[in-house]
């Protein structure tokens, strides 16, 4: 298909567009959607956002992946691009301006510095001939100026740091007051003037949706929210009842915020553009309720869980190795106790609990299925805290594997663990490793966390701990490994996995588009030859 064609490939039951604020290959939760979304018969094209200058494209099953490049044109604050007086009247007026300056008196002290040593080597004998000017006499002038000119380059640029290190975090008393002030006059119209660059998304994925000219779109997260309903606008302006589906993911007001205009700018453009949308989907129940009253939506989200795949497709097997085996990789034998974890390591996923808590589990094993291919501080954090503590024989990090593995490679665990910090969004989701621990049929060793906590509570697959309390998740394992038998039986529950798994939630979601497109009934789909 070419990067902007409208003619369909094949018998569809109807056009879809995906729209995800990232590179789509991260993200389990959006590849799978796209990929069973055209497994049921809708022609589905995901858009990205590309890492280049160029489109990329690639297929996911029956659907057709396509990154688009996303300039950042309005990225740029506005104070960026005003002159810093008269709070540093010394500062440069951008910093790529101080950095220019910068470069430019190293490059006027190393030539003066060249030009002496061509003269003295001249002098030597040495082949070349002298720079014209090179005598140590005659420099002396340009040197001192060269001199002057770099300490007072240093001193502006210092000036243009420390400046941008006040302007950055947006929380000055005058930051504080327009951005209440914004907020205040324009409501949920304030992001376009306290976060424009989502304009950017807009600007960047705007003809390619229009183009496509698709039945329904899907879009994923808050970002991508408002480039959907922007496209269904145009759409139905022009006489197309397209339809707009709002995959939320997570609670906005409840994210870490990046500078002090960063939460109040989105809550508003999401709050503008929900509106506009046919149907929700959310990640938990109580996020669906939130979303609902929040958002005065019509009727309640429907839950999409994070669940694994279970029965893979051919093209999504073929050729990638068999499981490993998990107590091979750690170099254990069956009989050693295994805890094991999955998912990234930052200071918010209480990866150091764990860590912390193996001097008071003597003989127990961790195997942290967290590594990726670059290098990462917080890995690297933990593994200095894993040297401290002398638990090194214990810790073994290990490299992911395809998502559809997990649930198989982790089998031979003896347990699981999911030792999240209290955050907002964390309470009110169930995550990617608990459907995951789950499927594997692992005990689970889990943090207080709302939703999560509640869940294993009321399944009895497991047990809670304190969130950061060592002690606590000692406690905790300690029970676990005892009786695993016990809370292993919980998965016998009658349809309790079978709800848990993604081939279930396609249904979810094919059931949302039949619905709002009723004239395209599920069917056998056959390729046009």
């Amino acid at each position: 298909m070419e990067p902007d064609s409208t003619t369909p490939s094949r018998e569809t039951r109807g056009r879809v567009v995906m729209l995800v604020d990232n590179g789509v290959k991260g993200d389990s939760r959006v590849q799978k959607a796209a990929r069973s979304a055209a497994d049921a018969g809708w022609e589905v094209v995901l858009f990205g956002v590309s890492p280049t200058p160029k489109i990329q494209s690639w297929k996911l099953g029956k659907a057709e992946v396509r990154l688009i490049p996303k300039p950042a044109h309005l990225e740029p604050r506005r104070h960026d691009l005003r002159r810093p007086f008269p709070r540093r009247p010394l500062a440069y007026r951008s910093p790529q301006v101080a950095s220019y300056r910068v470069q430019a008196a190293k490059a006027w002290r190393s030539d003066l510095a060249f030009r002496q040593a061509a003269a003295k080597a001249a002098q030597a004998g040495h082949p070349g001939k002298p720079s014209a000017g090179g005598s140590k006499a005659r420099l002396i002038v340009p040197r001192a100026g060269a001199k002057v000119f770099s300490k007072w380059v240093a001193l502006r640029a210092r000036e243009t740091r420390n400046l941008q290190k006040a302007r950055n975090p947006l929380t000055a008393p005058l930051d504080r007051t327009t951005t209440a002030l914004w907020s205040k006059l324009m409501g949920e119209r304030a992001w376009r003037r306290l976060m424009p660059n989502l304009w950017d998304f807009e600007l960047a994925f705007a003809k390619h949706i229009d183009d496509f000219k698709p039945d329904l779109i899907h879009a994923h997260d808050f970002k991508m929210l408002g480039v959907g309903a922007r496209a269904a606008v145009r759409a139905r302006a022009a006489g197309r009842p397209v339809k707009l589906v709002w995959d939320a993911h997570e609670f906005v007001p409840g994210l870490p915020a990046y500078h002090g205009r960063w939460l109040p700018g989105h809550v508003a453009w999401e709050k503008e553009h929900a509106v506009f949308a046919d149907a929700a989907i959310t990640v938990s129940p109580s996020l669906a309720e939130m979303l609902k009253d929040g958002h005065g939506l019509k009727e309640l989200p429907a839950v999409v869980l994070n669940a694994p795949v279970m029965r893979p497709a051919d093209d999504e097997v073929e050729g990638v190795a068999p499981v490993p085996d998990l107590r091979a990789m750690c170099g254990i034998d069956a009989d050693t106790p295994l805890l094991a974890y999955v998912g990234g390591i930052s200071p918010v996923r209480g990866v150091e609990t764990i860590i912390e808590g193996l001097p008071s589990l003597p003989g127990v094993h961790v195997a942290l299925v967290s590594v990726t291919p670059g290098k990462m501080k917080a890995v690297a954090s933990t593994q200095q805290l894993v040297k401290k503590l002398g638990v090194g024989d214990r810790v073994h990090f290990l490299p992911f594997v395809p998502h559809w593995q997990v649930p198989e490679y982790l089998k031979a665990a003896d347990a699981a663990v999911s030792p999240l910090h209290h955050l907002t969004n964390h309470e009110l989701a169930l995550s990617n490793k608990f459907f995951e621990y789950s499927q594997a049929r692992l005990p689970l060793i889990v943090s207080d966390i709302k939703t999560m906590a509640d869940m294993v509570n009321s399944t009895g697959q497991g047990e809670v701990f304190r969130a950061q309390d060592t002690e606590d998740f000692v406690r905790a394992t300690k029970t676990v490994l005892a009786d695993p038998a016990r809370y292993r039986a919980a998965y016998d529950k009658p349809g309790l996995l079978e709800g848990w798994t993604w081939e279930a939630q396609a249904e979810i979601i094919d059931g949302i588009y039949s619905r709002l497109l009723p004239d395209r009934p599920k069917k056998a789909v056959s390729e046009k030859v």
